[in-house]
């Protein structure tokens, strides 16, 4: 895999979790607990497409 397609991979990853965050964040049935971890990994993702893209 290139790291251009990896890349794009893991912006497509980035945005699911982001819908992913909004929605649960609407639900009152979703925990703080799920809605952090949920956007540590999100700040994961965008960390690591930051490093491949320089």
């Amino acid at each position: 895999m290139s790291v251009a397609s990896h890349v794009e991979e893991l912006r497509k990853k980035h945005q699911n979790l982001s819908d992913a965050v909004e929605k649960a964040q609407k639900s009152p049935g979703t925990s703080d607990l799920e809605i952090t971890a949920m956007k540590r990994e999100k700040l994961r993702l965008k960390e690591e497409i930051s490093r491949l893209s320089h």
